[in-house]
């Protein structure tokens, strides 16, 4: 049955730019109250409080918290102040969006400069296990029931190859892999789990990307519509698979792409 999300919550990691942050605003003008956990310099926070502001223009409750969404500290912290404020409703929609990870190569020359146990484990734990960790305690708490709906951000670099991109691509398929696995075991609670795979999308993670420029271009010359994959297109995705109860469609990874792998 396709139901209404006005009056829900929804919470995203990762809320204060890109994908996230359009997800974040998409919900507020569904009439979802928006949870945010978002981790900024001063700069970031300000951004940030002004989008809050705007998602509480359109009539919802709007809270964001500068804090780090992979530590277990944070989720400690923050779970007894999310039951507080959905009032017992617990949460429709998790979105992870966590793009935090080192774009070092796995060998170089003189081995300078390559990638580090260190930055690799940290990579996959902020892009990819965090989402279980998340799931876990929510469940747990209560906070996860029937018709909700978890959404982690993958890209077709999961299963594709570039330079600087090895730790985000194990990571990738690492989550990709989580949300599989998630599905399998929420399908009896009612809870659907699901990656979208993005296209190509302009957004401040992209732009750290080495060679991100030349990319934007190919992708954008293979499109069939002619342009790069927006973070509202991903946006609009979210909001169309929550409208409804059903956990039907769980344990995919759906392109938001315009057809971009098609070519």
């Amino acid at each position: 049955m396709i139901t209404s999300l006005e009056g829900s919550w929804c919470l995203v990691l990762g809320a204060s730019s890109g994908m996230g942050l359009a997800i974040a605003h998409e919900m507020a003008r569904a009439g979802v109250g928006v949870l945010g956990v978002h981790f900024d310099t001063a700069e970031g926070q300000e951004k940030a409080a002004v989008a809050q502001e705007e998602m509480r223009g359109h009539g919802v409750e709007a809270h964001f918290f500068n804090a780090n969404a992979a530590s277990a500290r944070t989720r400690e912290e923050l779970l007894p102040r999310i039951a507080e404020l959905t009032g017992g409703k617990g949460v429709r929609v998790l979105v992870h969006s966590l793009a935090f990870g080192t774009l070092l190569p796995y060998v170089t020359p003189d081995g300078e400069g390559s990638l580090t146990s260190r930055q690799l484990n940290m990579t996959l734990d902020v892009m990819a296990h965090s989402l279980v960790y998340w799931t876990q305690d929510l469940f747990t708490a209560g906070l996860l029931r029937q018709g909700a709906k978890v959404y982690a951000m993958t890209s077709a670099g999961s299963t594709r190859v570039m330079p600087h991109y090895g730790a985000v691509s194990a990571a990738k398929a690492a989550l990709e892999s989580h949300v599989r696995q998630l599905a399998l075991e929420l399908a009896p609670s009612g809870i659907a789990v699901n990656a979208l795979r993005a296209g190509v999308t302009p957004t401040p993670s992209m732009e750290r990307i080495p060679g991100s420029e030349r990319l934007a271009e190919y992708a954008r010359d293979l499109n069939p519509h002619g342009r790069l994959t927006r973070p509202e297109d991903v946006a609009e995705a979210v909001s169309l698979l929550s409208r409804t109860d059903s956990s039907w469609i769980t344990g995919n990874v759906i392109g938001v792409d315009g057809g971009e792998l098609l070519t």
